[in-house]
């Protein structure tokens, strides 16, 4: 369990395990969306993306939180663990109700710069809270779909369904802990 990566939908909560575990193993965290979102939402042009993604792998230990199908294959043919945190539409809509109402009321930073608003996650076609109503089940069937090829074989999956599963496993981990 060298280099690790986090898979699930929006709101499923990638990025606060990626930081817990990179603390409690002492690897660096490497956010997807950090490297593709620029000021004002503009995304990475995608071999930028890819090429700063080839250089974050770089390290022999690292921790992954991210999906984006652009550089999928170089952060799956590199990892030796995928954790998919497959919890239920009702579980990733109320936690991600809740973070997104945090975010717009504290108006949090996030990445480049760029904060949620109102109008933007709750009156709009670019929600996010819309996006994951429309792309949970074919999100679902896809990761099961990839991870069945050929050229993933070598990970060993751990696949949450309850974010209690999640907390056990993560607090069972003293046996990758070097003193």
């Amino acid at each position: 369990m060298q280099r690790l990566t986090i898979v699930g939908t929006a709101g499923s909560g990638k990025t606060t395990l990626a930081r817990q575990l990179a603390t409690r193993l002492n690897y660096p965290c490497i956010d997807l969306d950090e490297i593709h979102w620029g000021p004002n939402w503009t995304p990475t042009e995608p071999e930028a993306f890819r090429e700063k993604v080839r250089s974050a792998l770089q390290s022999e230990q690292w921790i992954v939180a991210g999906n984006y199908t652009a550089v999928r294959d170089l952060v799956w043919s590199r990892a030796d663990t995928l954790i998919w945190l497959d919890y239920s539409l009702a579980t990733i809509m109320w936690r991600l109700l809740r973070r997104t109402i945090k975010r717009v009321v504290t108006r949090e930073v996030l990445y480049a710069g760029n904060r949620e608003t109102w109008k933007e996650q709750f009156f709009s076609r670019e929600s996010l809270l819309l996006y994951v109503l429309r792309t949970y089940a074919q999100r679902r069937k896809r990761f099961s779909g990839q991870l069945a090829q050929p050229e993933y074989q070598h990970l060993a999956i751990h696949r949450f369904y309850q974010p209690h599963e999640t907390e056990q496993w993560f607090f069972g981990l003293s046996q990758y802990i070097r003193n």
